[in-house]
């Protein structure tokens, strides 16, 4: 029977935590890693082989967000471990919960839904004090004002792939997509029924956007691998990172995101602010 007393993490499901704050976590999710990390390194036991910051990351790594070992994770005697909704499987998460160890699962969908998720897993789960950083990140994006007219309806029409073979992009109900909003550009695909839709590319050219992003993760575009499937379309070339990571990311992301849009190049040619090279996604 669940704890009443419990925290409930973003699903609304009860965590179990014990009588002191955690003092051995794993990580399953490359943002949130970096997040933690940051925060207080001396927590984290455990990470993804995504978990590519910050530099130097020295913990045990315990394979995927998709695939992780869930027996390794359990050999490091975690007192939690973070997750996220669409990041991790959730009979990984059951099998973690079923041994015992806490879970805690994100579901982040827009700004805002970022600056409380990790509120509350860095003071709640963690039982850290609200770190610096989160405020810095908070009045970066705040600076970029509610009422711009590029937050309305003049932005450029806009196509955000994700992937190629098969072409996947932003649509519905995505982090990556209000940010984006934010700062200006109109998703094509922003009403789509799905999140994540897969569109042939003739139907995307087809669409004549006025702009095309390609982030360098999930998948690695960059200047020679994907503007030119959008011929005579100006392209910016974002950091992935940037664009869909939620924690100390969010402090540069207006002014990193905002110089690669306001500067998109052609095929062929690459500008000053692209992205970072990373995978790993969220």
């Amino acid at each position: 029977m669940a704890d009443p007393t419990a925290p409930r993490d973003d699903l609304d499901v009860p965590v179990r935590l014990g009588p002191h704050p955690p003092r051995r976590v794993v990580s399953l999710v490359p943002s949130l890693t970096e997040a933690l990390a940051v925060t207080a390194p001396g927590l984290l036991v455990g990470a993804t082989d995504w978990c590519s910051h910050p530099a130097g990351l020295s913990v045990t790594r315990v394979g995927g967000t998709k695939n992780p070992d869930v027996r390794r994770v359990l050999a490091l005697a975690p007192d939690l471990v973070l997750a996220n909704d669409e990041e991790n499987r959730r009979p990984d998460l059951d099998a973690l919960r079923a041994a015992g160890v806490p879970v805690w699962v994100t579901d982040i969908r827009t700004l805002d839904g970022a600056f409380r998720s990790l509120d509350r897993l860095l003071t709640t789960a963690c039982g850290l004090p609200r770190p610096a950083w989160l405020g810095e990140a908070e009045a970066a994006w705040s600076r970029l004002g509610s009422d711009t007219p590029r937050q309305g309806h003049d932005g450029p029409r806009t196509v955000v792939p994700i992937w190629r073979r098969p072409w996947m992009v932003l649509g519905r109900d995505t982090f990556a997509g209000d940010l984006l909003r934010r700062l200006g550009p109109r998703l094509v695909h922003a009403d789509h029924p799905e999140r994540y839709p897969a569109i042939p590319l003739p139907e995307l050219i087809a669409c004549r956007p006025e702009l095309v992003v390609l982030p360098d993760e999930p998948y690695r575009f960059s200047a020679e691998d994907g503007p030119e499937s959008f011929p005579g379309t100006p392209a910016a070339l974002v950091s992935g990172r940037h664009l869909t990571w939620y924690g100390p990311s969010l402090v540069t992301a207006p002014a990193v995101l905002r110089r690669a849009l306001d500067h998109p190049v052609g095929p062929g040619r690459t500008n000053s602010t692209g992205g970072t090279g990373g995978t790993g996604g969220t």
